[in-house]
């Protein structure tokens, strides 16, 4: 069986990844085995109506078929329990699906719902379509990621993310973490660990802001190395309980390389190239904007203030540089034109950038003065007047270098690939042993 659960929680408050990790403790009564670990998929990051990570959750396992219908009564119940369906913009959805496999159709679906927007009549069909069952409260739109969830295989590369929950009675306060024992995590795991801390800033990374159940997140290249991470760190609060999970956090699922520019559409996240077309300009707050172009079309690029370094460099190009753009597509409106909203820049190929002088004297070797707009140059030291002498062009050693560069931390989305994984990108999971303590919790 494969359960699908997405979009219940609000701005107020809730976690679908804790509501995963309460239904594992319930299913634990009916002897299920799980096949997988709970799977953490992270969907279009640019779709205008997610609530915070656009997250969605499945788990697989067998079962034994008298329980069939417990399992699914369990399930919803819960589902209904910590939905906050009554707050504005909460629209949860829950999936279940009975299956020995996973049909194409339906992976198809998931990787499309990770690169663009999918309509609910699509999900609806396709739930028609393979015989499996689905809730949904006010538009429903939470089915689509369940579905989603479900049909996301995570065959290919992939990530882990042990995940700490706080007691209920914490929820709200300040999280109380000994950030110490954090960078020191940081230091002792890495490369295997990603996105603990933002050296720029010196501050952690890995509890949220809000006020929902985590504690704290660490996410790792394997089960084994997150939970190593984990038992490093302190904390001056208790933890109710933990769950590591597989997901495609940090994989950059959500980029979809296009030939040329004509091809964008919004809401999407996609890889393409161009040379820059106009200078960078300063808008309000410190961001940044230059345009590129193809044959065909001429889109801006932001880099926003909080991208940190990816500003920089975006500061520093000139028309005329070659460039590979990974971002987000944002709609255009009447006073604002396409705009691709920066991840990472490659630098393919850099300009010469040249800055231009008066030459010296012949006579006296001395800098040339001009004498006015066309009218040539002269001497001040020996009176020489030279008519037909222009200036002379020198090239500029260029500060920005060829190679990729990637948005700070602290502003990177939960699919950006960051530099600490180039190279130990996965190519397959086929039917791996899950390790022998995967979750806890203290009740």
């Amino acid at each position: 069986m494969h359960i699908g659960l997405d979009d219940t929680d609000s701005k107020k408050g809730g976690c679908t990844t804790y509501l995963a990790a309460l239904l594992i403790k319930e299913l634990e009564q009916f002897k299920v085995h799980f096949i997988d670990y709970p799977l953490l998929i992270r969907l279009n990051p640019n779709v205008p109506w997610k609530t915070r990570g656009n997250g969605s959750l499945c788990l697989r396992f067998k079962y034994n078929v008298q329980y069939e219908e417990q399992i699914k009564e369990t399930a919803i119940n819960l589902w209904e329990e910590q939905s906050k369906f009554k707050e504005k913009g909460t629209d949860p959805g829950i999936v279940i699906y009975k299956s020995q496999t996973i049909p194409e159709e339906l992976t198809a679906f998931s990787k499309k719902a990770e690169t663009t927007i999918v309509k609910l009549k699509e999900a609806l069909k396709l739930i028609k379509n393979v015989g499996a069952e689905a809730i949904g409260f006010n538009s429903c739109r939470g089915i689509i990621g369940a579905l989603a969830a479900i049909g996301e295989i995570l065959d290919a590369d992939h990530t882990y993310e042990l995940i700490a929950y706080r007691k209920q009675e914490n929820i709200g306060t300040k999280r109380r973490v000994d950030e110490k024992s954090i960078f020191k995590m940081d230091e002792i795991t890495a490369p295997y660990t990603f996105n603990n801390v933002d050296i720029e800033k010196n501050r952690i990374i890995i509890t949220p802001r809000g006020p929902d159940p985590i504690l704290f997140g660490i996410r790792g290249e394997t089960a084994n190395i997150v939970k190593e991470a984990f038992e490093l760190v302190k904390t001056w609060e208790p933890i109710e309980r933990w769950v590591i999970f597989r997901s495609n956090q940090g994989t950059d699922a959500h980029l979809k390389a296009i030939k040329d520019l004509s091809k964008i559409t919004p809401y999407s996240s996609v890889i393409v190239k161009g040379i820059v077309s106009k200078n960078p300009r300063v808008i309000p707050v410190r961001h940044i904007i230059f345009s590129i172009k193809d044959d065909k079309k001429e889109v801006d690029c932001a880099a926003y203030e909080p991208t940190g370094n990816l500003r920089r460099i975006a500061r520093e190009l000139i028309v005329g540089d070659n460039l590979e753009v990974y971002g987000a597509i944002q709609k255009p409106k009447a006073d604002k034109p396409w705009t691709i909203n920066l991840e990472k820049i490659d630098v393919l190929n850099l300009a010469q950038k040249v800055t231009t002088e008066n030459p010296l004297c012949p006579q006296c070797e001395k800098r040339l003065k001009s004498m006015g707009k066309n009218q040539g140059l002269r001497c001040e030291k020996c009176n020489s007047v030279f008519p037909n002498l222009k200036k002379i062009e020198k090239p500029v050693l260029r500060s920005v270098k060829n190679g990729l560069f990637i948005t700070s931390t602290r502003s990177q989305r939960h699919l950006t690939k960051p530099f600490r994984r180039f190279g130990q990108e996965k190519k397959n999971y086929r039917n791996q042993s899950l390790i022998s303590k995967w979750h806890s919790t203290s009740e």
